[in-house]
């Protein structure tokens, strides 16, 4: 039996060290597979080309999950674009062609929000992609992401592989990067937060206003979603996931505070810019294929609280 329910068929997971690699390993083996390939950094370079086509042709897997990419903050994204467009490129440029020419199963690429416009209506739709100009600080990362699907459609196009694309929201969860200098909103605020209480400061200085609206989805969530298309989607059409609920980064804040028992005041500094208003996912494609996210925002981020309180340095 080759299918993707065949504990025993074997899958390659690309970038299965990273947050969502890592959660897609989780949940497959928690189902029971025994069967997953995985390599790191250093035994197999995905930007080259021979090295992949070798590791396909030796490994023939029927199953592939496409999470690696090269990721950074605003800051990594702005500095380094040549970097982040070429990397990304050949990564996912290699694995895709060498699926189709090993004749692997089935591939999800895993995509990512920032490939819709800078200012597409919310919530954003599938169908808003290209029809506007990109987000400018992470455009080449989105232009990658954006090369990836049309890969993916195209290969099923031309050839007939079964290969599919899924956009994750934003995620938080197990193997988060938590520095303060790179990290995303809602690890920066835990830690942050974190900080405050453990010092005993009075106040948290926070940026902008704290009215701009943000979505957040657990990464075991994205996991559980992912498998679900593999199991059951075969179309061309990428699909988003997330949970399709949105809530301000101050309303977030105060989550946090209470989570971490923290008192003190939140020192909004109105002088520093808020983003983009509102970044919410339509989710509705996701949901009519009969999947939803399950783990509410505040039990997701009391777990992850859990997990990472006693990894923070002392103050």
């Amino acid at each position: 039996m080759n299918s993707p329910l065949d504990l025993h068929a074997k899958i390659y997971i690309a970038g299965h060290r990273g947050m969502v690699g890592s959660a897609i390993v989780r949940f497959l083996k928690a189902r029971g597979h025994t069967n997953i390939v995985t390599r790191t950094r250093q035994e197999l370079d995905l930007i080259n080309q021979a090295a992949v086509d070798a590791f396909f042709e030796q490994e023939k897997p029927a199953y592939v999950y496409l999470a690696a990419a090269k990721v950074g903050g605003i800051h990594a994204n702005n500095i380094y674009r040549a970097q982040f467009l070429y990397e990304n490129l050949m990564i996912e440029a290699n694995i895709i062609h060498s699926a189709w020419k090993h004749n692997v199963t089935k591939l999800l690429f895993l995509g990512s929000s920032c490939i819709y416009p800078k200012l597409a209506p919310q919530p954003m739709t599938e169908d808003s992609l290209l029809t506007g100009p990109l987000e400018p600080t992470n455009e080449p990362y989105a232009i990658a992401k954006i090369a990836g699907i049309k890969l993916c459609e195209t290969y099923r196009n031309q050839y007939g592989a079964n290969f599919i694309s899924a956009m994750p929201t934003n995620l938080f969860g197990p193997g988060d990067n938590y520095d303060l200098e790179t990290s995303h909103v809602l690890p920066a605020l835990l830690r942050k937060i974190h900080t405050a209480k453990a010092t005993g400061a009075a106040s948290v200085p926070l940026w902008g206003t704290g009215t701009p609206k943000r979505e957040f989805l657990h990464v075991d969530d994205l996991a559980a979603g992912c498998v679900h298309l593999m199991d059951t989607y075969n179309s061309s059409d990428w699909v988003n996931i997330g949970t399709g609920e949105d809530l301000s980064i101050r309303e977030l804040a105060e989550m946090i505070c209470s989570i971490v028992g923290y008192e003190g005041t939140l020192d909004w500094d109105t002088s520093k810019p808020d983003g983009t208003p509102r970044k919410l996912m339509d989710v509705s494609r996701m949901n009519a294929l009969g999947w939803k996210a399950t783990i509410g925002l505040q039990e997701g981020i009391e777990r992850v609280y859990a997990e990472v309180q006693d990894t923070f340095e002392a103050p």
